[in-house]
């Protein structure tokens, strides 16, 4: 078992924290970072790296165990149970590929970070219409 989700905090989001973290579990999840079987960290590690309120780290594990993506064993942590992970995208992916091989030209050509933001929310928006990306 392994424990590999460090978790970033932008204070200035928006986005209640404590959704942040489910987000970013989530994220991971579907990404293939996290498996079934890995052990989240501790609500005090969570607390040590982020300087996040232990009772959010845990709000954000209990919404995860109501959705069915982890497990809270008394004594031994929080675990995941399920994943979000589809073939096409885990990280060896061809879709993948192409997209890291599209943000190196993207970033060749001079795009900044905030102008493949936007044209990723453009793009997004012509192929899932109607939803928002996370």
């Amino acid at each position: 078992m392994k424990s590999v989700v460090v978790f970033r905090i932008d204070r200035r989001s928006g986005v209640s924290t404590y959704l942040q973290i489910v987000r970013q579990v989530e994220q991971a999840l579907r990404m293939g970072a996290l498996e079934v079987g890995d052990r989240l960290p501790t609500a005090a590690q969570v607390a040590a790296t982020t300087k996040v309120n232990p009772n959010t780290t845990l709000k954000a594990y209990r919404e995860l165990e109501r959705m069915g993506l982890a497990e809270v064993r008394q004594g031994a942590g929080t675990f995941i149970t399920r994943t979000l992970a589809q073939p096409q995208s885990g990280p060896d992916s061809p879709l993948r590929s192409a997209l890291t091989d599209w943000m190196g030209q993207a970033r060749a050509e001079g795009l900044s970070g905030r102008d493949v933001t936007a044209l990723f929310h453009s793009a997004f928006a012509s192929a899932y219409p109607g939803e928002a990306p996370d």
